[in-house]
């Protein structure tokens, strides 16, 4: 028997998913919550196998809830239940522990099968939020497409700019005219659209996720 919480701050939907749990055979829901400060105080006490976790809830989010029993209890496995389709919401979701994301307007047979499919290790989403997710990954950000447009002197000297080294530094380091260096700039910054070496520099960074700007 696999037992069943449920994080919900509407009780006709905290109702409705428990209703649509006990009717599984293999499925019983041991405990439902209206807030994330609830949750934390309850789900400990009942060890559900398996919780349903709205992310909109009064004070405390479900993704902050999620990350939180997920430090308590690392076997737990949560699916978010929402309205939303937005993929950052459900990157967030995930990195903070969950293992599923449904849309609220599911079906009851497509919230069983998620259940079950989490227990088989499985990683349930609805079609439309496994579109976005997979669309947002194939898409470049746009720091990183406006980076590859820099020849390689330009990208040279952001990367001496981004770490703090005045024009005249960078001169003497790529042998270049501080006037040269300047006309580089100026290029750098129509390219990245930007205005300043600080937003030239928060923009190469986000470009480059694996370096630091400390």
């Amino acid at each position: 028997m696999t037992k069943i919480a449920i994080v919900e701050d509407s009780k006709i939907v905290r109702e409705g998913f428990a209703s649509f749990v006990n009717a599984d055979p293999d499925l019983k829901c041991v405990c439902t919550c209206a807030t994330a400060e609830e949750a934390l105080d309850q789900i400990p006490k009942h060890k559900p196998d398996v919780v349903l976790m709205d992310i909109h809830l009064p004070k405390l989010s479900g993704i902050e809830c999620t990350e939180r029993l997920k430090q308590q209890m690392p076997g737990l496995q949560i699916i978010m239940v929402t309205v939303y389709e937005d993929p950052e919401r459900t990157f967030k979701a995930l990195r903070a522990g969950a293992c599923g994301y449904l849309l609220k307007r599911s079906t009851p047979e497509e919230l069983i099968s998620a259940i079950h499919e989490v227990r088989q290790g499985g990683v349930p989403m609805t079609r439309e939020i496994a579109r976005k997710v997979i669309a947002t990954l194939q898409k470049p950000t746009t720091a990183a497409a406006e980076v590859e447009t820099l020849s390689a002197r330009e990208l040279e000297i952001l990367e001496l700019l981004a770490q703090g080294f005045p024009n005249k530094q960078i001169a003497l380091r790529v042998g270049l005219s501080d006037s040269t260096v300047r006309w580089h700039l100026q290029n750098v910054y129509q390219k990245l659209h930007v205005r300043s070496r600080t937003e030239a520099t928060v923009k190469f960074y986000s470009a480059k996720p694996g370096q630091s700007a400390l």
